[in-house]
């Protein structure tokens, strides 16, 4: 979006993707104004303070921390006066039910090693898939992350680019040849899934299933999103795992800061009713007081979906276009424990997965049947392993994550969440290689935070975390746009919208709106 004039420009939802956007906006000169139904900025990203215990409720990780620099630039500013980030050095522990452990080093020499422990083979297909996805990486950044998704043309047109282009230093100081482009290229665009693509290099069945979970960072399944999305974990192997201090809630408070040091008018606690339009165009908002605000673009960080189900009359909303919207897939939510306990449990490192011993069934359940995973893969933040401030001397704050099923008409979770929480508990109490089964006898705190929460605090469709699922192939060009095509003057923003949820790709999405 290219804006030489100044304008007035309503935001609805102070989530990442909102408040990004306003930072730019800002820093531009437009005069904007920030609107959030929360007590709190953050959206997703967000946190609960109790008894001494501090919990992030959305994300938990920090990469491509370079996005965020680029971001705090935009405003003339610096990221490092603003958040204290602080590298991971094992990115990730992970547990299987045979009893072994991975440790997923920063370092990718020793991350090599480690996986040699399990398979030879694959500590040596470890780089030939790193040098793929960097690749690849390489290819689609542009069009499919840092502009505006254009035609399947224009894609296909940007990627020959790509593969002629002349020979180029990568950021590891290696050259690329233009045949590793072409093979990057032709991967990219490949009918392949992600699980078959990470088996076309590795034959252990404990490092397939490690990069296979990388799907599920934006609520897809390594068994229908397309090999492209082997970028997901090379972003992290490039960049590492990022923790910053104070908790990842410490960046929703550094873009309110400097967006209230551009002039940003934020108001929480403050709920949008219906967008105005007006001779098919945006212009303001109708809030639930009964106020009219009034703007010369809207952009909305809210759900698509929602959007168009609840924000826009029918008087001016495209059926058509809501029905498409309708069918779209949502990603998978997720069923959270947070548990505050009076034992540390050392063998935790600060991000640990534990892995089921049937990896395949778990999407069944997740993306066929639509029900809770009856073997839950079970992800475990203790943040106390980088930041003893974020519980009591002696005390756990452990996040406990498993995938759940977007919401449907058969969905109970008010009914089943107690009975699932024994479920997960039970599963964690079956590792050999940890004793986790004391957690409940040594609980202090405890709150469950299921899909029908994330759907009533965040207004996100069926309960979806990360928006839009990845699954269909096609996924890259169906996700909406963030230009409504048949309001003017409304633009989306966010997790349901192009480039897709997760908080790097909130930040790259930014750079749309440069002037």
């Amino acid at each position: 979006m290219s804006m030489s004039v100044h304008k007035k420009i309503i935001i609805v939802g102070a989530g990442i993707g909102g408040m990004s956007a306003a930072i730019h906006l800002a820093a531009q000169g437009h005069a904007v104004t920030l609107l959030e139904r929360q007590p709190r900025v953050g959206g997703k990203l967000n946190q609960i303070e109790q008894d001494g215990f501090s919990f992030d409720t959305g994300p938990s990780l920090i990469t491509m921390p370079y996005v965020l620099r680029e971001l705090f630039q935009a405003a003339g500013r610096r990221l490092e006066d603003y958040l204290d980030l602080q590298p991971l050095d094992e990115t990730c522990r992970y547990f299987y039910r045979d009893g072994a452990i991975l440790h997923a080093w920063r370092d990718r020499q020793r991350f090599a090693q480690e996986i040699a422990r399990f398979s030879q083979h694959d500590a040596e297909a470890f780089w030939r898939f790193f040098n793929q996805a960097r690749t690849i990486f390489a290819a689609s950044a542009d069009p499919f992350l840092y502009n505006s998704l254009g035609s399947p043309l224009d894609v296909f047109q940007t990627f020959l680019r790509f593969v002629w282009r002349g020979h180029y230093t990568t950021p590891e100081g290696e050259q690329d040849e233009p045949g590793e482009r072409l093979r990057a290229v032709l991967t990219a665009l490949s009918p392949s899934t992600l699980d078959q693509h990470v088996g076309s290099f590795f034959e252990d069945a404990h490092i397939r299933q490690l990069f296979d979970r990388y799907a599920t960072y934006n609520g897809s399944s390594p068994y229908q999103v397309a090999s492209v999305y082997s970028i997901i974990p090379y972003v992290e192997l490039a960049d590492g795992g990022w923790y910053p201090c104070g908790g990842i809630y410490a960046l929703a408070r550094a873009l309110e800061k400097l967006a209230k040091e551009l002039g940003v008018t934020i108001e929480t606690s403050c709920e949008v009713s219906r967008i105005l339009v007006e001779r098919g165009r945006a212009t303001g908002v109708v809030l639930d007081d009964g106020r009219v605000l009034r703007s010369e673009l809207v952009v909305a960080n809210s759900d698509v979906v929602t959007t168009y189900r609840e924000l826009l009359s029918p008087a001016v909303r495209k059926q058509q276009r809501a029905r498409r919207l309708e069918q779209l897939e949502p990603s998978s939510s997720g069923f959270v424990l947070l548990l505050g306990t009076r034992k540390q449990y050392p063998e935790l490192a600060h991000h640990n997965i534990f892995f089921s011993d049937d990896y395949r069934a778990e999407f069944v359940d997740l993306f066929e049947y639509k029900i809770p995973q009856r073997n839950p893969t079970i992800y475990i933040c203790a943040t106390t392993r980088t930041d003893a401030s974020q519980a009591p001397a002696g005390h756990e704050n452990l996040f406990v994550l498993v995938n759940a099923p977007y919401l449907t008409a058969r969905s109970n979770w008010q009914r089943d969440a107690p009975a699932y929480r024994n479920l997960v508990l039970d599963a964690l109490a079956r590792y050999p290689q940890i004793e986790l089964a004391d957690i409940r006898e040594n609980l202090v705190y405890e709150q469950i935070l299921t899909p029908q929460d994330f759907q009533r605090n965040y207004g996100a469709n069926a309960g979806s975390i990360y928006g839009l699922s990845s699954n269909d192939r096609m996924a890259p060009f169906t996700r909406p746009g963030n230009r409504a095509s048949d309001v003017q003057g409304l633009y989306f923003v966010g997790g349901s919208t192009h480039p897709g949820g997760g908080v790097p790709w909130l930040c790259c999405l930014a750079r749309l709106w440069r002037a």
